[in-house]
């Protein structure tokens, strides 16, 4: 055998193993993949394994069968009271029809476009008819059930199946939060400068009553102790008037006596009398008793 026939053997050869190589292909379990003969669909592949095609003539194209995410950028919308917010959203979706979603829009990136369109149009007709207090509260939770199903159903025809619609967040614009601030602030201060007003109104009362209870309480401790002091002083004037009685000269003494206490208490005090006044009369004599 010639060198000539050799290398046509060898081509050959090349040329049967790489069709045989190009004939085969594999499916993973994470995916579905469609056989293109010419453009058209030849057959859906749903089971992973190795699997034949024509080659030169077939063509496969592979869906990733996992749950899928489109997370688009914020969007301002108008709700029902006027208000705009804007609202940060996410979807899962899977490709349940390969077939259909081939059709439809071909490629991921053209379906993520075509669904972040429906979740916008969606989310704007569901909210535009909710109030603000609506979306931050309990009612949350139905909205996003509506959503979630107007979405799925808009996105029947693409071959996919919509799993979920969240609101992540949903948030004032920024100049509409600081003037909601600033609204916020003026509506505090003012309700502690009235807090402030109570306080000190109620304090005066308060000081006002205690002084009048204390004012009161004085009169009644100064008019008892007058009582008390004039009582006092009956009582002594008659225990005074009995010992005078008993004994006159005695009482003189005890008086004089109690007059040079109260005078001559103070180690500054200086008088000027003669020896025979009245006032020394018991430094001579000491007075006579019964």
């Amino acid at each position: 055998m010639n060198r000539v026939s050799v290398g046509i053997i060898g081509i050959l050869l090349a040329a049967l193993v790489i069709g045989a190589l190009s004939a085969l292909f594999t499916v993973n379990q994470t995916q579905t993949a469609l056989v293109l003969r010419l453009g058209r669909v030849r057959d859906v592949i749903t089971e992973p394994g190795l699997h034949v095609k024509i080659p030169f003539i077939e063509d496969v194209v592979r869906y990733d069968a996992r749950i899928l995410d489109l997370d688009p950028p914020p969007e301002q919308v108008i709700l029902a009271d006027q208000k705009r917010i804007d609202v940060d959203t996410y979807t899962r979706f899977r490709i349940n029809n390969p077939l259909q979603f081939f059709q439809a829009v071909r490629t991921e990136e053209a379906a993520r476009t075509r669904l972040r369109e429906i979740v916008n149009n969606v989310t704007r007709r569901v909210l535009g008819n909710a109030m603000l207090l609506s979306l931050l509260s309990a009612e949350r939770e139905q909205m996003m059930q509506d959503m979630r199903n107007q979405v799925n159903e808009a996105a029947k025809n693409l071959g996919i199946n919509v799993i979920d619609v969240r609101i992540r967040r949903a948030d004032l614009p920024p100049e509409a939060s600081q003037a909601i601030y600033r609204r916020m602030e003026s509506e505090r201060q003012r309700e502690a400068a009235e807090a402030r007003a109570q306080g000190i109104e109620r304090s005066q009362q308060i000081r006002a009553r205690a002084d009048r209870e204390r004012t009161v309480l004085l009169a009644e401790a100064q008019r008892q102790s007058q009582v008390l002091r004039g009582q006092g002083d009956g009582e002594a004037n008659r225990i005074y008037a009995d010992a005078f009685g008993k004994d006159p000269n005695f009482f003189a003494f005890y008086r004089s006596l109690d007059a040079y206490r109260q005078s001559l208490s103070s180690d500054n005090t200086t008088y000027v009398l003669t020896p025979d006044s009245d006032f020394f009369r018991f430094f001579s004599h000491a007075p006579k008793t019964r």
